[in-house]
């Protein structure tokens, strides 16, 4: 009898140590669960740092994820061209999709202007941090130049390479600003010089625009044979006032070209 009650008593020791170590292995478990960071600049809907968006009721409230369901990183009312999107949340959201940006590049970006500026700790900071509007997309203070105000480019001279390039397709040629409505022919004709067509094809791109322009309502696609030009501030405001635009498709481009509400980049010789 005395052989039984040891059996039980060790029988019932064993069961409660595997249900301590058993136990142990679910709070290991759940120790290792991901969480998430995510917006909370928004009223009714965050980004998480995963890629997706929710409204603020779907979050887990353990995680702080969003719901893995529906499309990872949506650009949802974003323009893919210049990168700019017309809700915050949508802008994280596609920012962080790996087409969209070099994760080694953002990392390099400075937080903000001055030298001595730290850099970007994760891409999702990158994101959160660009894709908030600033003072270069405010008009008189108290307007934007355009709904897609929450913008994620790269800043143009966040790698040297492309300038580089730049620099190299336009050695003797001189760059200038043509005043409003003025065609690069005309405009290199005043300062003695003819407009080289060949290379209005180089100058066609956001990062030229943006290097002698200021861009300040974006960069974006269009159509006509003004471009590469950018919009002047007191333009209807249907012609993105403060915008620098550029051709979208192939065309034949031409030195004559103008419109009564752009400034084109003319490359004189």
């Amino acid at each position: 009898m005395a052989i039984l009650n040891h059996f039980l008593s060790s029988l019932c020791l064993l069961s409660l140590q595997f249900s301590s170590w058993a136990s142990a292995i679910r709070n290991d478990i759940g120790l290792q669960e991901n969480r998430c960071r995510n917006t909370v600049q928004g009223r009714y809907l965050l980004s998480d740092d995963n890629g997706y968006v929710c409204d603020a009721l779907s979050v887990d409230p353990e995680s702080r994820c969003c719901p893995s369901k529906g499309e990872q990183f949506s650009c949802h009312g974003c323009n893919l061209i210049s990168k700019c999107c017309n809700s915050y949340e949508f802008c994280v959201s596609c920012c962080l999709n790996p087409s969209q940006n070099h994760r080694d590049i953002a990392l390099q970006v400075k937080v903000a202007k001055p030298v001595t500026a730290g850099t970007y700790a994760s891409l999702f900071d990158f994101c959160a941090g660009r894709c908030r509007h600033s003072s270069e997309s405010v008009v008189h203070e108290n307007a934007y130049f355009s709904d897609f105000h929450h913008c994620f480019s790269l800043p143009s001279n966040a790698s040297g390479s492309t300038d580089t390039l730049l620099e190299a397709r336009l050695a003797g040629i001189s760059i200038l600003v043509g005043r409003q409505g003025e065609s690069c022919e005309y405009a290199c004709k005043l300062r003695g010089q003819s407009c080289v067509p060949g290379k209005l094809s180089v100058l066609n791109h956001c990062e030229s625009l943006q290097k002698y322009m200021s861009c300040r309502g974006g960069c974006l696609a269009s159509v006509g044979p003004d471009q590469p030009a950018e919009v002047v501030e007191d333009a209807p405001k249907h012609l993105y006032p403060g915008a620098c635009l550029y051709a979208k498709t192939w065309t034949r481009f031409s030195c004559d070209g103008f419109h009564q509400h752009t400034r084109r980049l003319c490359p004189c010789a």
